[in-house]
């Protein structure tokens, strides 16, 4: 192999790692932008937010790996400070309060959904059943933080912080299904992916 080779081939490496990183902070400025727009609920302490249609999004564009690291790194920010949580909110209180257990059942959504999207090639209904899976784990998660720190039984934070959420996010999945496979399919176009 002759040294030109060498260089082109650690340009390439540069440049692939670079479009990575790229997209991992591009992402995650995603999640931080949309993640606070909230919606409260009377009801609830917990809010209509746009954070987990973001991470849906940041899968299908980035994979399970890159996605989670995405998904970290907005944690990371949120808990040093910085208002990215729903309605403007960060710091470790947020974290621990009653909706905790939803941002960090979001790692186990991201893993989960980003599984079936990339084992699957992003087809429909195993997107699909990864998703709802995914967001049934965080769900449970949620539930049982929410029990737990507003002093309710599993059913009653069920109700409060699972069953008005429903619909909206199943249309946020769909929303996501129809967005992310587009973006998908630009990104290796340009060759970023």
């Amino acid at each position: 192999m002759s040294m030109g080779n060498d260089t082109d081939v650690t340009a390439n490496k540069i440049h692939k790692r670079t479009a990575e990183l790229t997209l991992i902070g591009l992402m995650t400025a995603v999640i931080c932008v949309l993640g606070p727009f909230s919606i409260p609920i009377p009801f609830s302490p917990v809010p209509i937010s746009l954070t987990n249609f973001a991470i849906y999004i940041t899968v299908y564009v980035l994979g399970t790996r890159r996605g989670v690291i995405s998904y970290l790194l907005y944690l990371l920010i949120g808990f040093v400070g910085l208002p990215v949580f729903s309605a403007f909110t960060s710091g470790p209180a947020k974290l621990l309060g009653p909706t905790g257990g939803y941002l960090i059942g979001f790692i186990f959504m991201t893993l989960i959904s980003g599984f079936f999207i990339e084992r699957w090639q992003a087809k429909a209904v195993p997107s699909l059943i990864g998703m709802v899976l995914g967001t049934m784990i965080c769900y449970l998660f949620g539930t049982l933080w929410l029990a737990y720190q507003a002093g309710l039984s599993f059913y009653t934070a069920l109700c409060a912080g699972v069953l008005p959420f429903i619909l909206g996010d199943l249309l946020k999945i769909l929303l996501s299904m129809m967005i992310g496979p587009q973006l998908q399919k630009r990104l290796n176009q340009v060759g970023v992916r």
